[in-house]
């Protein structure tokens, strides 16, 4: 199973499922967003989003294949180009944290550890930008796919909570720690097969 991560562009953007290409929950206020949403073409608030925030700030979102076929896509951004986060109970958004706004992933691909590596993929760029920390805001009833993620989730891929709510607490993950753990396998994965070739034991033939 071939896996392809690339940054979010306008290109790529038709890739998204439909309801997501035309979603402005995080992009806009909630003023805005439903005014956006009244005017019948919302996903050109979306495309002139993700345009400045692609030159502003750089790349905010992955858009996952695999085999080729769209799978899902996560995105993120500084909280000052995610105004709907003011409207949250557990905000604001630490100031040396980068928002990660929402993720999906196509049903036929879940289970599959693919969550977490669009989390890793998520870490591995903040870090390299100078960035420490990522927060979301969870949903702690989620019940079926919507723009905030569930809480069960965040945590399961490393998230802890720093600012607790019946509904929706605000969840920080520091970077390092997202990746640590893969390289803690892999080094010991190595150890092992590392051991198992070492000094073979010759039998008389």
């Amino acid at each position: 199973m071939g896996r392809r991560l690339v940054p979010l562009t306008l290109d790529n953007l038709p890739d998204f499922p439909r309801r997501c290409r035309s979603c402005v929950f995080w992009e806009l206020d909630p003023v805005s967003g439903e005014a956006a949403v009244k005017s019948g073409h919302p996903e050109r608030e979306k495309e002139a989003w993700i345009s400045s925030v692609l030159l502003e700030w750089g790349s905010c979102g992955r858009v996952l294949y695999v085999d080729d076929v769209p799978a899902g896509f996560v995105m993120y951004a500084p909280p000052a180009y995610v105004p709907r986060s003011l409207a949250f109970p557990t905000s604001p958004v630490s100031a040396d944290a980068v928002q990660l706004m929402t993720a999906w992933l196509n049903p036929g691909y879940q289970g599959q550890g693919l969550g977490r590596t669009l989390v890793q993929t998520v870490a591995k760029d903040l870090l390299r930008r100078g960035v420490k920390a990522v927060e979301a805001f969870g949903d702690a009833a989620w019940k079926e796919p919507a723009c905030v993620l569930p809480a069960d989730h965040l945590v399961a891929v490393g998230f802890k909570t720093v600012r607790p709510h019946y509904r929706h607490p605000r969840m920080r993950l520091e970077l390092r720690s997202a990746i640590s753990w893969k390289e803690d396998v892999e080094l010991a994965l190595d150890k092992l097969l590392g051991g198992a070739r070492k000094d073979p034991v010759l039998r008389p033939l």
